[in-house]
């Protein structure tokens, strides 16, 4: 099986090519603009390892290069795509909303246009816990409205569910929107909060808590977010529209101030704290309900945050070489 995996060399896109890497008779061609939202350094690094696998090919190709992924997809006969390839950020997409039409919209376009093109099997893309807005009602169910996003992240990925549904109907695509919840992990992004507050804790600077950190998430660890995609890869809808949504968080939501005490339990050191109020775009609350996905394939998260914060430290530590 031969797989196209968007976004390689991000956090999500590169622990879900790692993973798929180690099953039998699955071959990955991986596509990242190897951008410069975070840190590039740490997606080469994050490629320098996928690399080493045998069966994992490179390109660094743009989503808006419509006839260079074209091409590739033909010529290697990809039936598969796992759209991970965004641009991320909440806070970013208030101050830059062009960049996420560019590459959130436009570029989903493009992928759906190459998946019609090339009679795809499964196109499974991620979307956001995000498109739920300030949603009241308790834990979000996929059936709810989520007409009204809050920030231009949410509202790209809210299109980029719209436009599937869309081809799933007219075209027949097979298409999964998967919403992620608050994905944290090893080797994971520099402007999230887990890789923030570390960093500034051990450089004795002072870490930002928006809202007094009374922010309820469901922290997601990154294996599990992985684990519920590739429970779906070989299940794309039998419907007359072909078409899925699924929720993947741990279903346990946790405060913003537990899930710092952890962090500071594991460095064994204090934060010092800059309490901020809400910032605009941010979400009060989210808590996943998983019983579609765990009906469907079985889905179950198996790690909790005491877990996945010290599997984050562990790696921060070694990867910056601190003792």
């Amino acid at each position: 099986m031969k797989i196209l995996v968007t976004g390689c060399a991000g956090f999500i896109g590169y622990h879900f090519t790692n993973n798929i890497l180690s099953k039998r008779n699955i071959s990955v061609i991986g596509i990242d603009n190897i951008n410069d939202y975070y840190d590039v350094n740490i997606k080469k690094n994050r490629l320098k390892n996928l690399k080493l696998k045998k069966n994992f090919t490179f390109y660094k190709i743009d989503l808006l290069e419509f006839n260079k992924l074209n091409k590739l997809i033909k010529k290697n006969k990809i039936k598969y795509i796992i759209h991970l390839a965004a641009q991320a950020g909440v806070r970013f997409s208030i101050e830059n909303p062009r960049t996420y039409f560019d590459n959130n919209i436009k570029g989903f376009f493009n992928i759906l246009e190459i998946s019609k093109i090339n009679n795809i099997k499964h196109l499974i893309y991620a979307s956001t816990s995000s498109v739920y807005g300030d949603n009241k009602e308790f834990p979000l169910s996929e059936e709810y409205k989520t007409d009204s996003p809050l920030s231009f992240y949410a509202a790209s990925k809210k299109t980029n569910e719209v436009m599937a549904h869309s081809y799933s109907y007219i075209y027949k695509i097979p298409s999964t929107g998967v919403r992620f919840f608050t994905v944290y992990g090893p080797f994971g992004r520099p402007d999230m909060a887990l890789f923030k507050f570390t960093k500034n804790i051990l450089n004795n600077k002072q870490i930002e808590l928006f809202n007094g950190g009374l922010h309820v998430r469901d922290f997601t660890y990154v294996d599990d977010i992985i684990n519920g995609i590739i429970s779906i890869i070989n299940r794309p809808s039998k419907k007359e529209i072909p078409y899925n949504i699924f929720n993947i968080g741990n279903g346990k939501p946790k405060k913003l101030l537990d899930y710092l005490k952890n962090i500071e339990k594991y460095l064994n050191k204090k934060a010092k704290i800059k309490k901020l109020p809400i910032q605009t775009g941010d979400i009060v609350k989210t808590h996943a309900d998983i019983k579609k996905l765990k009906k469907y394939s079985n889905y179950v998260p198996r790690t909790n945050i005491e877990k996945g914060i010290l599997k984050f430290i562990d790696w921060y530590k070694e990867y910056y070489k601190i003792d």
